[in-house]
């Protein structure tokens, strides 16, 4: 499995184990959500006492903060200013910070939830993007139902959204992102869609061939090269169906209008070897292709394997190293 070829055509990946090296006696915990800075350095949100640890491309660490800020990691947006976007559903907020750690703005009021599925943010908001003009997306997905779109200073300008099956309803909007013409893409996990959307919240179109996808990432599209789409897919959690083959967990790689055209997964994908996952949450790609996959193992593994002991430690980084030729 070490060095197996996973995924297809142009999206084929080798597992680099031990890609990341944590300082000795720390307690990774789940990443939740990973970006890469126009370096290729490389930021992990996680759930451990050191909540953003930034390596090297060769997975060197760097540096860690956000120690006593953040309570539940959940969402990584990378800015184009050198900024980053944090969500933590566990604190009901977005904070805007530097790449070293100083916060530059807050949405939301710490520790402080909107009610229960009122559409008012935010209720455990998941998920950050940015249209093309600055405007901010933020999906708030647990305990709403919604998309709330901000000026770049911070002000809520409107939201649409609401319970339900039905196009421009959501069941856990779980991830957005936006392409360089402004579409904004919501992954709506438990419709098992992506539901595609104008600027202004108008529905637009779905894509369905997806087992509740978690994380997005759009790569900009530059060059005259269009827009791709990963989306981490955490596949079923239900005893019955979990180890079915060809479901998840998985990353499918889609153009801008829905089009598969690669899927990266292992055979059994389910697993804690190189190249398998458990549940991957979030992820992005460097300037090389290569791929960084955060996964919420720790809290997936007894749903995953119900009746096997959980490991002192579970590998919740993965980078797929992308194959060249």
């Amino acid at each position: 499995m070490n060095n197996a070829i996973i995924g297809e055509g142009d999206y084929r990946y080798i597992a680099q184990d031990g890609w990341a090296k944590w300082p000795e006696g720390w307690d990774t915990g789940d990443v939740a959500a990973v970006g890469v800075d126009r370096h290729d350095n490389v930021y992990a949100f996680n759930r451990s006492p050191h909540p953003m640890v930034v390596f090297d491309r060769d997975g060197n660490f760097l540096r860690s903060w956000g120690e006593g800020v953040f309570k539940n990691p959940h969402g990584v947006y990378m800015g184009l200013d050198d900024t980053i976007f944090l969500n933590d559903d566990g604190d009901h907020t977005m904070r805007q910070c530097t790449l070293d750690g100083k916060v530059l703005m807050t949405i939301g009021i710490p520790g402080k939830a909107s009610a229960y599925m009122s559409g008012e943010p935010f209720h455990r908001c998941t998920h950050t993007a940015m249209s093309p003009q600055g405007d901010l997306y933020i999906s708030d997905g647990y305990g709403n139902a919604r998309v709330h779109k901000y000026s770049p200073d911070g002000k809520l300008l409107f939201s649409w959204g609401k319970p339900g099956t039905r196009p421009g309803e959501f069941n856990i909007a779980h991830n957005i992102t936006c392409d360089a013409d402004g579409w904004v893409y919501v992954a709506d996990r438990e419709n098992h869609r992506v539901q595609v959307f104008d600027g202004n919240g108008r529905y637009e179109a779905q894509w369905n061939t997806l087992h509740r996808p978690s994380g997005l990432y759009m790569t900009r599209g530059t060059n005259g090269k269009c827009p791709i789409c990963y989306i981490a897919e955490i596949g079923p959690h239900l005893s019955v169906n979990i180890n079915h083959p060809n479901i998840g967990p998985r990353i499918s790689v889609m153009d801008h209008q829905g089009n598969l055209l690669a899927t990266v997964q292992a055979a059994p994908a389910r697993g804690t070897a190189p190249g398998q996952f458990i549940s991957p949450h979030g992820m992005c790609v460097d300037s090389h292709g290569d791929l960084y996959v955060g996964e919420v193992a720790y809290v997936s593994f007894s749903r995953s394997y119900p009746n096997v002991p959980k490991p002192a430690r579970i590998r919740c980084l993965q980078k797929l190293v992308k194959v060249k030729g």
